[in-house]
């Protein structure tokens, strides 16, 4: 059996990204292996990872450019006040959206593109 144990992020600054995940989603923050990480009440761990190369990816996808390799869907109850929020944290909206009234791509302070997306349970 193969289960999920940890999701790394890489990133320019590893502090900074920990901060901005932990205040987005008001996860444990901690130490693990050395580096900054949360984790929530499930356990699940997002750890942050500095790395002195690191380039951000282009999104919506650029032939030649870093593509994205994967990407959060956070569901949300409340889309709009979500929405406020991530961007008081310093996440901004993608230029280009395809979400309709489902899901709305933002991008993290480090250039991840994530969605925040209307929870089924909101109605």
């Amino acid at each position: 059996m193969i289960t999920l144990g940890n999701i790394m992020i890489d990133c320019p600054d590893d502090n900074a990204l920990q901060s901005f995940y932990q205040n987005l989603l008001g996860w444990e923050p901690f130490i693990y292996f050395g580096l900054p990480a949360l984790r929530n009440e499930s356990g699940l761990v997002i750890m942050f990872s500095a790395e002195e190369d690191y380039c951000a990816p282009v999104w919506p996808e650029e032939e030649g450019s870093q593509q994205k390799q994967m990407h959060f869907d956070f569901q949300c109850d409340d889309l709009e006040a979500s929405l406020a929020h991530a961007e008081q944290l310093g996440a901004h909206r993608a230029e280009q959206q395809f979400g309709g009234d489902d899901f709305i791509t933002m991008i993290d302070p480090a250039g991840h593109p994530f969605c925040l997306c209307r929870s089924s349970n909101a109605g």
